[in-house]
């Protein structure tokens, strides 16, 4: 695998959730490829992988592996929490033309690191070796956790084993992922918010991004991946104060008052950048459920997010702008756009 910035890219959706919205899937992977995005991970956690059906998972992953075909890297997920539906998944994409897989740590059922390792991703990468298989790490998710030093025993062992996308949002997880793996191996953010510390921490050294927010703004945060390989800490440094408040919507917490009294929401990642999104009039339709929409504290959190990084920054959303041939202002100003988008009551 390589350093850069990779765009965990959304499944659009039809407005009924019925269907993928094939149409629009194309014109977002052009959108990435146009700004320059290193690579595209298709069918990730962002991408709604548990909602999506088996036809549908191998579908985008032969759509996305087509159009990337030449132009940038491709990832496909394929973990799971199943052995040997995530082989089966493999061996599709391998077929299909991916230049890797994601494998997510399984989860729910909730191995070990020694099972993950033993019964998980050495089956795979053994299975595959023309293929970089790349372990998600991200214990929030899924109770589960492959440990630094069976990452470190995978990549002795296997050739093809020699990245991770680490979303443990521990840095201490992650310089001892560096200690036990070496220099030469690539770790690359699952946290689009950590991603700045991530790569000029020098006991971490990461070498780039699986962002969500690229699929906004693919540009800005390459240029900000590409400026910290480059070792131009300043310039990347205002590029990602200029991004902090989208990087904050990768998930959204609220307070909300019930008749029982106050609880808090959380929205989590993929729901508040597809609604932004769908406010922008960029093509990505509603979450399938179990995930729904955003409660209107969470909604106005995300507007006015995204109206501070207009406001300051417009160059970040002028892509998107140019390429749907929309208007930022509009769209962030009038409420008419966001109708539909959030909870009338709790």
């Amino acid at each position: 695998m390589q350093a850069g910035c990779f765009t965990a890219l959304i499944t659009p959706f039809s407005e009924d959730m019925e269907r993928v919205d094939y149409d629009g899937l194309d014109k977002i992977v052009r959108f990435q490829i146009a700004n320059g995005i290193t690579g595209i991970l298709a069918v990730g956690t962002t991408g709604e992988s548990p909602t999506l059906s088996w036809d549908e998972h191998i579908t985008v992953i032969d759509i996305i592996a087509e159009k990337t075909k030449n132009k940038c890297a491709c990832i496909a997920g394929t973990g799971s929490n199943n052995t040997s539906e995530t082989l089966s998944a493999t061996d599709h994409a391998v077929k299909a033309g991916v230049d890797a897989v994601l494998l997510v740590d399984p989860y729910y059922n909730g191995p070990s690191s020694l099972e993950i390792r033993k019964e998980y991703v050495e089956p795979v990468a053994a299975g595959f070796p023309d293929i970089q298989i790349i372990p998600y790490v991200i214990p929030g998710r899924t109770g589960a956790q492959l440990m630094p030093q069976d990452l470190a025993i995978l990549a002795e062992k296997y050739p093809n084993m020699k990245s991770v996308k680490e979303a443990t949002g521990n840095l201490e997880n992650m310089r001892l992922t560096r200690q036990c793996c070496g220099p030469e191996f690539i770790i690359l953010s699952g946290d689009d918010g950590i991603t700045f510390d991530m790569m000029t921490d020098p006991e971490i050294k990461g070498s780039g991004v699986i962002s969500v927010m690229s699929n906004i703004a693919p540009k800005a945060v390459t240029n900000m991946v590409e400026l910290l390989n480059k070792g131009n800490t300043a310039e990347a440094e205002k590029l990602m104060k200029a991004m902090e408040p989208f990087f904050n919507l990768v998930s959204v917490k609220t307070k909300e008052q019930t008749q029982y009294g106050e609880v808090v929401c959380k929205a989590r990642n993929p729901l508040p950048v597809k609604t932004l999104m769908q406010i922008l009039g960029m093509p990505a339709g509603p979450c399938r459920r179990p995930l729904g929409k955003l409660t209107k504290t969470g909604l106005d959190q995300v507007a006015s997010a995204a109206r501070t990084v207009q406001s300051e920054s417009p160059e970040i959303l002028k892509p998107a702008a140019e390429f749907f041939n929309i208007d930022i202002d509009e769209r962030l100003n009038n409420e008419k756009y966001w109708e539909g988008l959030y909870y009338l009551d709790y």
